[in-house]
């Protein structure tokens, strides 16, 4: 089986820098051998995020690669959470993606697999997840997508 750390190479992917959380919160929480993942949206590498309203001002392949690129956040979060050993984790468990989007907007799904789809490709079959994505009525900063992840770890 490909590492994790090679697949992302193979697929052009370095990881970002964590971001400090702009508010009372953690970037992650481990209870036991879960590990919970705050939700990140689609930060660039200048620190600012995709802004805008899917169905609006933002179209669906667009929304697609925000998804992907809080993916990438979040995988860099998960980095940091098992001190950069990827052997630790077990699987992805579940994500939970919003997408700031029109009320008429129906593709939140197709909008998250920007997400699942890296997942999928970094992990092979460990990375497939349950999931919900829903439509949000607006995101903090106008962020087009925000997304939460739950990982399984392997036991000490």
């Amino acid at each position: 089986m490909t590492s994790p750390a090679i697949r992302l190479e193979t697929l052009g992917i370095s990881l970002p820098a964590v971001s400090q959380p702009v508010a009372n919160f953690l970037p992650y929480v481990q209870d036991g051998n879960m590990l919970y993942l705050s939700g990140q949206g689609p930060r660039k590498s200048d620190g600012t995020y995709h802004q805008g309203k899917v169905g609006a001002d933002v179209g669906l392949e667009d929304a697609y690669d925000h998804a992907r690129l809080t993916g990438i956040n979040l995988l860099a979060v998960l980095h940091s959470a098992i001190g950069g050993d990827w052997s630790r984790v077990q699987r992805i468990v579940k994500l939970f993606g919003m997408v700031n989007a029109t009320p008429d907007f129906q593709s939140q799904p197709k909008v998250i697999n920007g997400c699942s789809d890296l997942l999928v490709a970094v992990f092979g079959d460990a990375g497939r997840h349950a999931r919900s994505a829903v439509g949000m009525g607006s995101l903090p900063g106008g962020m087009t997508v925000e997304i939460e992840m739950i990982v399984a770890l392997k036991q000490d």
